[in-house]
């Protein structure tokens, strides 16, 4: 089961509750009984592998891709 961390309205104290994931979210305070909400936190974000910096390299698309690519040399008769 997760454990979920919950606020108390009155006295403002933070705790955890283990709780199942179909469970109401609701809970109340330890010390002073007063109703509590579900704190949330943000996901964290890992960027991970190449292209998510300036520095890396990328593919060329459109007019950068023709005039990094060398034109074929012309045959001369």
């Amino acid at each position: 089961m997760p454990i979920y961390e919950y606020e108390c309205g009155k006295c403002r104290l933070r705790f955890e509750v283990k709780q199942g994931f179909h469970d109401e979210p609701e809970a109340f305070c330890p010390h002073c009984r007063g109703r509590s909400q579900r704190v949330f936190y943000p996901a964290p974000i890992l960027f991970k592998g190449s292209g998510f910096y300036v520095t890396d390299s990328r593919k060329h698309t459109g007019a950068d891709a023709e005039k990094d690519t060398p034109s074929p040399a012309k045959k001369e008769e």
